[in-house]
């Protein structure tokens, strides 16, 4: 959903992060939002509120059409979810490529625009009443291409907004801005599904790519911090892949998120059939459990955004949240009644936000400028590759066992993987290996 500024980045905090130079004072003046001072950042950053808010709108109306669709069925919505995200396995490394070798910008432009026109697409349909759940399938995959291609260019293109230097902090203010929208999104949808239907959602949120896509349009491309960017030759994937198996602490990293990302936060399906088949509620009260959901995650971003001056995150940081995450969302899954369980995702959020900024960060910062791309494409075919596979099993768990389990399985998967992690660093620790390059 850029000029080269050779100038800058010989001496620019937008060059080489893995120096990791300790912020200096001003660096951490200005509060959580310093990187508001950015006036690329300034115009992204307000082009994603409104965008981000359209998408969680159409996230929640297409689930409620997918059930609506297939009779409450809660394997046609991992269905759905599988194929939305099954595009990551096939196209993110390569879009990680290209992500180092061409203008980012100009890429988020066109990706931008072409996931406005598929929600443009679905709401004709189903404002028209001719949409049909395989519609929705096909849709679903479209999109999930172009969010393939979209992901690790626009992951790596905050760097070049902010620099090395504030990018923690523009990371967990694009946690923040992703999670108001989760907030905001939902509870229109709820609001506007009841009112006037699903179709109108989905148009709604192909309306609301074009912020994003003025304000790429509208930023300084020559304040932009580029890295030189590599030759072309062959086998620059390999060479991606080779650099992070070379780097145990960003094998720690992608390990964890790809088990977490996989079977801990698939959380809008879960969500979707619990609001319906378990406690009854019709599309409001499904917005309101990935309301309370998103309080808890913008409060963890916010917190994440004030540590952000203390210095680069720490892998101790990320396993902590990733174990605390696992633990709450296992109970989460028994909660009773629908009021604890809305109540229960707050700190749920909060937990899964400080491992996911941490995580992102840690990475970022890590890397060499000219593998940011490639190596940001294996961290997002990770974080959503599994997604498929997540979904699918969510899907199966619930009609087998119950809606509960998704949740419950998935949490205990991510305290596994949490301690699992805890057990690499302490032996990493015994060997007299350094914690990370951070």
């Amino acid at each position: 959903m850029v000029d080269r500024s050779a100038a800058r980045t010989g001496t620019d905090p937008g060059g080489d992060p893995a120096n990791h130079e300790p912020p200096s004072t001003s660096d951490r003046s200005g509060g959580m939002f310093r990187s508001l001072r950015e006036r690329n950042y300034r115009y992204y950053a307000s082009g994603q509120v409104v965008s981000l808010t359209g998408t969680w709108m159409q996230r929640a109306a297409q689930d409620w059409l997918v059930l609506e669709l297939s009779g409450g069925s809660p394997a046609a919505l991992g269905v759905a979810v599988a194929l939305q995200f099954a595009p990551t396995l096939l196209l993110t490394l390569w879009a990680g490529v290209v992500a180092d070798r061409f203008d980012k910008r100009r890429m988020l432009v066109a990706t931008q625009s072409a996931l406005g026109v598929c929600g443009l697409v679905l709401g004709l349909l189903d404002v028209t009443g001719v949409v049909l759940l395989w519609h929705v399938y096909l849709l679903c995959f479209v999109l999930g291409c172009f969010a393939a291609i979209d992901a690790p260019v626009r992951q790596s293109f905050v760097v070049e907004m902010v620099g090395s230097r504030q990018l923690t902090n523009a990371v967990a203010l694009n946690s923040m801005t992703f999670n108001l929208a989760r907030i905001v999104g939902p509870a229109i949808a709820g609001v506007l599904i009841t009112a006037i239907g699903t179709g109108w959602v989905f148009l709604l949120n192909g309306l609301s790519s074009v912020a994003v896509v003025a304000g790429l349009a509208l930023m300084d491309a020559s304040a932009l911090h580029r890295a030189k960017p590599p030759p072309k030759e062959r086998g620059q994937l390999r060479a991606g892949l080779r650099y992070v198996r070379g780097r145990p602490d960003l094998i720690v990293v992608m390990v964890l998120v790809f088990f977490i990302g996989t079977f801990g936060m698939n959380f809008e399906s879960s969500f979707a059939v619990i609001a319906r088949n378990v406690f009854g509620r019709d599309a409001d009260g499904y917005g309101l459990l990935i309301t309370m959901l998103a309080v808890g995650t913008l409060s963890g971003a916010a917190l994440a955004a004030r540590r952000s001056g203390r210095g680069v995150p720490r892998l101790r940081l990320m396993l902590l949240g990733a174990g605390v995450f696992g633990v709450l969302e296992a109970v989460a899954a028994l909660m009773p009644t629908y009021e604890l369980f809305a109540a229960s995702l707050v700190p749920v959020g909060i937990a899964v936000m400080t491992f996911t900024t941490s995580a992102n960060a840690t990475v970022q910062l890590a890397v060499e400028p000219t593998m940011r791309g490639r190596v940001m494409g294996l961290y997002m075919l990770l974080f959503l590759g599994g997604k498929p596979l997540g979904g699918l099993a969510s899907g199966w768990l619930a009609e087998v066992l119950g809606p509960r389990w998704p949740i419950l399985l998935g949490g205990l998967v991510s305290l596994a993987a949490a301690l699992g992690g805890v057990a690499v660093l302490a032996w990493r620790r015994r060997t007299g290996l350094p914690e990370s390059k951070g």
